[in-house]
């Protein structure tokens, strides 16, 4: 039940330090162990990379 509550509080966006509090851990580590990567986070991963890297526009010697 606790790897699904964390997995599904970090698929909804909330910050792994705000899990590591919910579950009261005191290592963000074990925290860590708690969560699992799965399609749906890795797909909003991809979006943020993407949508960040939109945004920067490299030519020849120069960034714009």
């Amino acid at each position: 039940m606790r790897h699904a509550y964390a997995t599904h509080l970090i698929e909804a966006g909330v910050d792994l330090i705000e899990v590591q509090k919910f579950l009261g851990h005191h290592s963000i580590l074990t925290t860590a162990r708690y969560t699992h990567l799965t399609d749906q986070t890795r797909h909003h991963a991809l979006d943020r990379i993407n949508g960040l890297m939109d945004g920067f526009g490299v030519t020849w010697g120069q960034v714009k």
